[in-house]
């Protein structure tokens, strides 16, 4: 059994958007954009710029101040693998398993399909060999790609990825790689959180917040100079006469 695309035409639609964490000033406004399946879209800006409160919104653990949520397909939301917890007493496959949960009750064991269902996930992403293996002892790299193929088991149309190439070896990164593209060829919808300014470059869409939308579209609308300085202010760097950004991150949080 293979992990086939999801059905559903996946397809996420955000107009005016505000969200707050409470009673407090919105962490996030006027967010509108629409990403249709197959398209990858690199959510870029600084750390407390607001793509984690975006996608908690689209999550739908957050809820809108003003505004308005479309999401068609399932989402699935893949963490850094850095945020992990790495002393539970899981294998790999367990973790990929865990993509099953969702549409288990809570009274049933998952499935035997499901289990089949996992174990294709890792061997999509490069994993099976580890199955067994304890998700602690893993590398940082293979970790993430064990993440991904939780979100595969979820069967998700649309994948909310946190930095996933953060703390990846180039192995890692580059089989990351060619999976996001193959799951973007399937008509998926993928959000990236990135702070690579030429890692967004290669995707189709670019997000770009603080605090509020600063910009969208395509990379050559969405990555002039103007916009990278307003979206990063003293935290940009330009380099080579203005061709390429590099983002000075402090890691706060």
């Amino acid at each position: 059994m293979s992990v086939a695309a999801p059905e559903r035409a996946a397809r996420i639609e955000v107009a005016g958007l505000a969200a707050s964490y409470g009673p407090s000033e919105p962490a996030l406004r006027n967010v509108t954009f629409t990403a249709d399946g197959g398209h990858a879209v690199a959510v870029l800006g600084p750390n407390g710029g607001g793509k984690t409160t975006l996608f908690r919104a689209l999550l739908g653990e957050l809820g809108a101040v003003t505004g308005t949520v479309a999401i068609s397909g399932a989402t699935a939301y893949v963490p850094q693998t850095e945020r992990s917890r790495l002393d539970f007493p899981v294998s790999a496959l367990d973790v990929a398993l865990m993509g099953a949960y969702a549409r288990t009750r809570w009274y049933r064991r998952v499935t035997a399909a499901d289990r089949v269902l996992a174990r294709a996930a890792l061997q999509r992403v490069g994993m099976a060999e580890q199955a067994s293996t304890s998700y602690g002892t893993l590398s940082g790299g293979q970790r993430q790609r064990v993440l991904v193929a939780r979100a595969l088991v979820q069967d998700a149309g649309v994948l909310l990825l946190d930095e996933p190439f953060a703390g990846v070896d180039a192995t890692s990164e580059e089989a990351i790689m060619r999976i996001l593209d193959e799951l973007r060829a399937e008509g998926r919808v993928l959000l990236i959180a990135t702070h690579d300014v030429e890692q967004a470059r290669r995707w189709d869409r670019v997000l770009c917040l603080r605090g509020e939308q600063i910009a969208y579209g395509p990379p050559a609308q969405s990555l002039t100079n103007a916009v990278l300085e307003a979206t990063y202010g003293e935290e940009i760097v330009m380099l080579d006469c203005g061709h390429r950004a590099v983002a000075i991150q402090h890691h706060a949080h």
